[in-house]
């Protein structure tokens, strides 16, 4: 469905993404983990062109594309059939929760209002928000505001979602909230790129891991492998400094 080959990208002198390949499958919920600088959310913004990659190839639905020179209508096109959640909700404050998820809908595809409408409303039940249609950011906590991003990003039914770390704006007890209509999207087949500090979910429900630093991937697998026999020593001293329970058996 997807597949990325060879994409690189440096701020100056910096290389932050170095030649990483990637290839994702429909229904597939790809789990990008690593410690703060490793490249996960720039390699999620580029293959969504929020950053432009200096090198390398992306493949989707059977079409191919140049990071460096594709133009800002295939750009557009690949967008309608993606959707992005970010750490920090991006809302309109000024807005209230329906009206953020079919704003999208009303400008950017000239969707009839009360068609979108229609899909908004449906796409905050879905997050459990059905009841907050009419409620303003500054109305909704933390958890919440990012499960209007959600239903923001289920309202354009995209073929794949990404998601850049979408707990880690939030208190402790409001991370199970999200993670919860995540696990829903994903046990109903939605396809997800999910950069998480969260291992649980990772562990759970994730089909595969990929683990980052330096701007390369260290080892990549299925989630069973990656938590019960990570082959690189790199991935065993990761696993153990984030918890013993998810340390490998020796």
């Amino acid at each position: 469905m997807l597949k990325v080959k060879g994409i690189h990208k440096a701020f100056g002198t910096l290389e932050v993404l170095k030649n990483v390949d990637l290839d994702v499958e429909k229904g597939d919920v790809v789990a990008i983990l690593g410690p703060s600088g490793s490249g996960k959310t720039t390699l999620l913004r580029c293959i969504n062109f929020l950053e432009r990659a200096d090198g390398g190839t992306l493949e989707f639905d059977g079409e191919n594309f140049s990071f460096q020179h594709i133009s800002k209508k295939e750009i557009a096109r690949l967008r309608k059939k993606t959707a992005f959640v970010f750490q920090n909700y991006n809302l309109f404050l000024n807005k209230t929760a329906l009206q953020n998820v079919t704003e999208g809908l009303t400008v950017a595809r000239h969707m009839p209002k009360e068609q979108a409408q229609d899909i908004g409303k449906r796409a905050l039940e879905k997050v459990g928000l059905a009841d907050r249609c009419d409620y303003y950011p500054s109305q909704l906590s933390g958890g919440q505001q990012q499960r209007v991003a959600i239903a923001r990003a289920l309202a354009t039914d995209p073929e794949i979602i990404f998601f850049d770390e979408p707990t880690s704006a939030l208190d402790p007890e409001l991370i199970g909230e999200v993670l919860a209509v995540m696990r829903r999207l994903a046990s109903e087949g939605m396809t997800m790129l999910v950069v998480t500090h969260e291992m649980n979910f990772a562990r759970d429900v994730s089909s595969r891991v990929i683990f980052m630093e330096g701007g390369v991937i260290v080892e990549a697998g299925t989630s069973k492998e990656f938590f019960g026999n990570p082959k690189e020593e790199r991935t065993k001293n990761f696993l153990r400094t984030i918890g013993e329970r998810f340390a490998p058996e020796e």
